[in-house]
């Protein structure tokens, strides 16, 4: 039986990090499952599911804590199957906008206030070509109740776009946001 390990790393950023956590995983027999990684404000912070053979799983639990001694923290959570969601559906929300505080917080309160969960976040700050000031862009995959109609999403959407002063745009999903 396999087990799924959950682990997220995170430390100053340096080559070789990814292939100390697979080697670790490949000499336990763990195979690397799915991962987000990225390199922020000089922090490497990554997160990796492994899928290990259970017999397997407290030792590579040990191995990979002991890269606690090289810097990095670590935590380690056994994951679950997710639970299928057959009343959702996936939706892809684009949003650009002037960056400001508490974009963020404004539209994850209102996609909580509407049931929404948000699957995947990925966010940016970038010099703006025509503006001169920064944009903040936003790309999310998002689980809508069936019940929420598409339509009736976009409209509070729309509303919470022009408050903030930001372009929104709310599309039906791919199955993973686009690297």
């Amino acid at each position: 039986m396999l087990i799924s390990l959950v682990v997220t790393v995170i430390g100053p950023d340096r080559p070789g990090l990814v292939s100390l956590l697979s080697d670790r995983a490949k000499a336990l027999g763990a195979s690397w499952a799915e991962s987000r990684m990225v390199s922020l404000a000089g922090q490497f912070a990554g997160i990796v599911r492994f899928e290990v053979p259970a017999e397997n799983s407290e030792p590579l639990a040990v191995a990979l804590t002991e890269l606690e001694s090289l810097g990095l923290r670590v935590v380690i959570a056994s994951g679950k199957d997710a639970p299928a969601h057959p009343d959702c559906r996936l939706l892809k929300l684009d949003l650009v906008g002037h960056d400001r505080p508490g974009i963020i917080r404004d539209i994850s309160r209102v996609l909580a206030d509407c049931g929404i969960s948000i699957d995947e976040l990925h966010t940016e700050i970038v010099s703006g070509a025509m503006s001169g000031g920064n944009l903040f862009q936003a790309k999310a995959l998002l689980q809508v109740p069936a019940g929420l109609a598409t339509g009736e999403l976009r409209r509070v959407l729309e509303a919470l776009a022009n408050e903030l002063m930001v372009d929104i745009a709310l599309d039906d999903a791919v199955t993973r946001l686009p690297l």
